[in-house]
This record gives C-alpha cells, sequence and structure tokens, in this order.
C-alpha cells in the first residue's frame, strides 16, 4: 500500500539545488512523486511510497540540501498520485 504525502517547504531552497537533492534521495529510495519551485519562493514536494521509505525521504527534505536552509515543513496527507518515477519542476 502507498502512503502519499503533500509538503510546502519553505526557507532558502530555491537555487541551492534543493530540488535535486530532494529527486536524488527519493529516487535512492524509491519515492515517486516531485519537487517543484512556487512563484512565491517556497517549494512544494509530493512523496508517494511505501510508509518507511517516504518517511526516510520527510527526513532529508526536513534536513535540506547542504546550501539550503529549511525554515519550515507542513505535511499533508494525499491520496495516491498518478506519478512515474520523481520529476523536478
Amino acid at each position: 500500500m502507498n502512503h502519499c504525502v503533500a509538503g510546502l517547504v519553505r526557507g532558502k531552497v530555491q537555487g541551492v539545488f534543493f530540488r535535486r537533492y530532494v529527486q536524488d534521495i527519493a529516487e535512492a529510495a524509491g519515492v515517486r512523486g516531485y519537487a517543484r519551485n512556487l512563484p512565491d519562493g517556497d517549494v512544494e514536494v509530493l512523496l508517494c511510497g511505501a510508509e518507511p521509505d517516504v518517511h526516510q525521504v520527510q527526513k532529508a527534505v526536513a534536513c535540506g540540501s547542504p546550501s539550503a536552509r529549511v525554515a519550515s515543513v507542513t505535511w499533508r496527507a494525499v491520496e495516491d498520485c498518478e506519478c512515474v518515477g520523481f520529476s523536478v519542476g
């Protein structure tokens, strides 16, 4: 059964390879979804996969890439996504 969550990541998370970092972690964990920039400087993340794998990626998102400064992450449960793989937008 898939566990799916959507997150809103705030802080210095654009222009610091944050989305690519999330993609690398998610793909290594076998988690589907996406990370995409929002116009206000935040990043939206969608994660779907086995619950332990999704939790692992959520922890990485909260830490951020080496150059990022994550101020906060707000997660909410969502229905299973139709994503194939993990994309960056």
